[in-house]
């Protein structure tokens, strides 16, 4: 089996990307997967690092934060498309997985355009990437029940949103000894600003403050540095970092709150307000759940985190430790792989089966009985999803015996592809048809 995972230009989507990737490796340690994003983007650091193969595309979607930048959009698309395009036809797929944002549309657009089944791994429903590309979903796979409604497929399927090995559930330190503050794989100058300003106050209520704060905060944070204050620029290890902490200041991506619950950890979440506000649903979820407590951007100053810190007593943390346990579901991308497999099998058995004579045409057997089963050639319908003959393929009824074999003969089967609305011609040896007395084919529904 041969996955295609597109997405990326931030750390949440990469880590998605990953960890459907190892649960695919895990599970299909024959397959091939191949993951594609965005050229200049994280994942140009992060997929190598973990062990995949990686290529890119120069792409750039919608801002909805800046509009006049999308005025370079009509000269950029068309060879991202095209070069998404290269991609699928040398990689040929079985099934290609979106993770979101506008690095996996040039990739799903061509895979749909060849005829490869894709499926959607959805965390924003309202993402204009997702909804642009849904209609043409195998299925969907989505991180809460009430996404299942906002985003229907053909399939949707609520499994949770993937994350890596190693976030395993533990039990943290009550009252928290270790603070760990994340400004996201690019940083959150907000975030950064305050825990700088409250950053004694800070160390005198934790042992250690550990800041996750993006590449470029990087000098300010090491001006910094002081007895139980580490900064950390970038890191593949959130995990770690995660296992070795009691409390989370953090912004609310759905990967980074996926994380926080998968180890039952106690959040203060401060929800970026880009991108649509949709940080601001994540955080809410958590937050009406009992796992984590919500400071809006605007709100946040270093006296107002403090006063959250001091409100949070042991009761509070050990009730936000088991919400967070509750709302987990660690199998997430194990559940996207299974989804995967479906797709990719219930294609094959729509392209591998056996057509039927066309309506009305000729019937008649070798020896004027009925037809004989008509066994299609070994590459036949390999490109096309759905298909339907826009012409006959015609036979040669009878012969030198009265068998009828034409073995030499070839004649192009002119279909015509459902997705992408395109003719594909797939050669047919005219000795299949031989003694078959068929004048056409009739291929129904998907092959």
């Amino acid at each position: 089996m041969r996955l295609l995972i597109s997405g990326g230009a931030s750390g949440g989507h990469v880590s998605a990307a990953l960890a459907v990737a190892a649960e695919f490796r895990a599970a299909h340690p024959d397959g091939e997967v191949l993951i594609v994003g965005r050229t200049g983007s994280v994942e140009e650091e992060l997929v190598p690092g973990a062990g995949f193969s990686l290529e890119t595309i120069r792409v750039r979607g919608w801002d909805r934060d800046s509009r006049w930048k999308n005025l370079r959009l009509p000269a950029v698309l068309p060879p991202a498309f095209a070069h998404g395009l290269r991609i699928v036809d040398r990689f040929r797929p079985d099934v290609a997985l979106g993770v979101g944002a506008h690095a996996m549309v040039p990739c799903l657009l061509a895979a749909r355009r060849r005829g490869v089944p894709y499926v959607l791994q959805v965390s924003e429903p309202a993402g204009l990437a997702n909804r642009m590309l849904r209609s043409g979903a195998a299925a969907a796979c989505v991180s809460f029940p009430s996404d299942a409604a906002a985003f229907p497929t053909r399939r949707t399927v609520v499994t949770g949103y993937p994350i890596r090995w190693g976030f395993s559930p533990r039990r943290p330190n009550v009252p928290p000894r270790r603070l760990l503050v994340m400004g996201g794989s690019l940083g959150a100058r907000r975030i950064n600003e305050t825990v700088w300003a409250a950053l004694d106050q800070l160390l005198a209520r934790f042992v250690e403050v550990v800041h996750l704060t993006g590449a470029p905060d990087r000098r300010r944070s090491e001006a910094l540095v002081r007895p139980g204050y580490r900064p950390i620029r970038w890191t593949d290890d959130i995990a770690g970092l995660m296992r070795e902490s009691d409390l989370v200041v953090a912004r609310a991506g759905l990967g980074t709150c996926a994380e926080l619950l998968a180890i039952g950890l106690p959040a203060i979440l401060v929800p970026g307000t880009f991108g649509g506000g949709h940080q601001e649903q994540n955080a809410a979820r958590l937050e009406s759940a009992g796992a984590a407590v919500r400071i809006g951007d605007a709100e946040l100053t270093d006296q107002g985190l403090l006063q959250v810190v001091d409100g949070l007593g042991s009761s509070r943390l050990e009730a936000m430790s088991a919400a967070a346990a509750r709302l987990a579901r660690p199998d997430a991308a194990r559940a996207i792989v299974r989804v995967l497999e479906e797709v990719a099998v219930g294609t094959h058995r729509r392209r591998t089966a056996v057509p039927s004579p066309v309506v009305g045409a000729d019937r008649v057997g070798a020896n004027g009985g009925e037809p004989e089963a008509f066994q299609p050639a070994a590459n036949f319908g390999q490109q096309v999803w759905a298909a339907e003959v826009v012409g006959q393929v015609p036979g040669v009824v009878g012969g030198a015996a009265g068998g009828g074999g034409v073995a030499a003969l070839e004649r192009p089967l002119r279909l015509q592809d459902g997705q992408a609305g395109e003719m594909v011609e797939v050669a047919v040896g005219a000795s299949q048809l031989a003694g078959t007395g068929k004048k056409g084919l009739h291929v129904p529904g998907a092959l």
